[in-house]
């Protein structure tokens, strides 16, 4: 039942990497449309003021943290006893190689298997939703950069290669978001819920503000590179607001177009299904997603 037919509840969306970029315009649009959004960011300021401004409530969690992510887990479930739309929209290139508290390279983590994690604990919570009958959604945030990524199971922590500026760890990291999104739609069939990515075009926000070659490009241009924020909030705003999403679950939009340009690899089923288990033991999911 849509808003248009007199729904009665309102729908609930978590949006993680709310605090910036085309997170924030998708929190005001998303809480201008009558949802309840939990604003999850890292930066406390920044959380509480977006927070604040469009009438949502503020979550921390740091990403290069597991145990953030349970903490976060817990107080969504505990403040939710509904969840519409999980919106898995935080993640980042680094230019530098660091590891993350968990002693795991940080872009992976970040993009990965932190929303991996956060999925995991909310799954049953999102799945008891559709079971009431409600549109559920599992909405994560890709890149077309996932053509040059390159996955090896053996090296999702970038030891064995060079690291070249960060750009092929984020590649991989965002082939990780689709082979994931892929897989998470087979596993929720028939139980209400759907799953989708999508790349919000080349934005002009502070996103990849590490990188020299972000850096240039934005000097060189004045600033003027790329889309604007709104923009690149389109496709979130469209996949976790109410209206029906007219594709398969599992599917990849470029921007607002569904069956976007990937690499080989983001095809191979069974390397999305390698990808799950090893992803799983490494967030220390205790059973089956």
């Amino acid at each position: 039942m849509s808003a248009g037919q007199g729904a009665t509840h309102r729908r609930t969306i978590v949006l993680t990497g709310a605090s910036s970029g085309i997170g924030v315009i998708a929190a005001e649009q998303l809480a201008a449309l009558g949802n309840d959004v939990a604003v999850v960011g890292r930066n406390p300021e920044r959380t509480r003021a977006v927070a604040e401004r469009v009438g949502a409530t503020p979550f921390l969690a740091d990403f290069e943290r597991l145990d953030d992510v349970r903490a976060l887990a817990a107080a969504l479930l505990d403040r939710y006893e509904t969840i519409d739309v999980l919106a898995n929209n935080a993640g980042g290139l680094n230019h530098e190689r660091l590891l993350t508290a968990d002693g795991h390279e940080r872009t992976i983590q970040n993009n990965h298997l932190a929303p991996f994690l956060l999925t995991h604990l909310l799954r049953p919570r999102l799945e008891a939703t559709a079971a009431d009958g409600r549109d559920v959604r599992i909405v994560n945030t890709a890149s077309l950069a996932n053509r040059f990524g390159r996955l090896r199971l053996d090296d999702l922590d970038w030891e064995r290669r060079p690291w070249r500026g960060g750009w092929p760890a984020y590649g991989t990291a965002k082939l990780a978001t689709i082979l994931f999104t892929v897989e998470l739609a087979e596993r929720l069939t028939g139980t209400g819920v759907t799953a989708y990515s999508f790349h919000p075009g080349t934005i002009a926000t502070n996103f990849g503000r590490t990188s020299p070659l972000i850096r240039f490009g934005a000097l060189v241009t004045r600033g003027t590179y790329g889309i604007p924020v709104a923009e690149g909030a389109a496709p979130l705003v469209r996949l976790a607001a109410e209206t029906p999403v007219l594709a398969p679950s599992g599917t990849y939009f470029d921007k607002l177009a569904a069956n976007g340009a990937t690499t080989t690899q983001a095809k191979d089923a069974q390397l999305g299904r390698d990808l799950w288990a090893v992803t799983q033991t490494l967030v220390g999911a205790d059973a089956p997603v």
